[in-house]
């Protein structure tokens, strides 16, 4: 059967794809994603939610933003064979591909100085951070398997940088964005994970 087509290359930036509309994949037999990195994300979470993305073969068409420029090239896409790749997650039901960011919450811009909120945060056993700080970038590392770097940003121009499988955070209330998403809401607590026991598979 052919692969069940999502054509989402007219999502604005920093939007991603109501459920709805990548509910299909559920059931697919394989897919293909046009569009930008919150597309791709979303169709994944959605067949990870239903316990299908060992079974579905994912084929992706890039957007031609940079953000999916890079990923593409991360992923070695329209290269190669069909391989399992791993998935990284967060504990509140979304994937991470390309880049997460955790931040001081609110609305209005301030210096940089001014963007500090207090956080502690753990990259698997390591205390990354204990105090105030500016923001934590998240990136699944493609060249290893079900691994994620971190970079805490303590002051501008001073950053600490990890490898690891998985990054915990408590914190003042914080703006997270998940490759380029907002998540709706403030939150005090958030996980980034490289889950083990996932995988799905890309098809060039």
């Amino acid at each position: 059967m052919p692969p069940v087509e999502f054509d989402l290359r007219g999502l604005p930036p920093g939007q991603a794809p109501p459920r709805d509309a990548v509910a299909p994949a559920a059931g697919a037999d394989a897919v293909l994603v046009r569009g930008p990195v919150p597309a791709l994300s979303a169709v994944l979470a959605a067949l990870h939610a239903a316990g299908r993305t060992a079974d579905v073969p994912v084929s992706w068409e890039p957007a031609d933003d940079s953000a999916s420029g890079g990923l593409a090239r991360a992923l070695g896409v329209g290269t190669g064979t069909e391989r399992e790749l791993g998935l990284v997650r967060d504990d509140h039901g979304g994937v991470l591909l390309h880049h997460g960011r955790v931040e001081a919450a609110g609305d209005r811009p301030r210096p940089i100085l001014a963007r500090r909120f207090g956080a502690r945060a753990y990259h698997d056993d390591q205390k990354v951070a204990e105090g105030p700080i500016t923001r934590i970038d998240v990136r699944p590392d493609w060249r290893a398997v079900d691994t994620i770097g971190v970079v805490v940003m303590t002051l501008p121009l001073r950053s600490r940088r990890t490898t690891g499988r998985a990054v915990q955070l408590a914190c003042d209330p914080a703006h997270v964005v998940r490759d380029g998403v907002p998540y709706p809401r403030p939150v005090s607590r958030w996980t980034w994970y490289a889950d083990d026991r996932v995988r799905w598979r890309l098809r060039p």
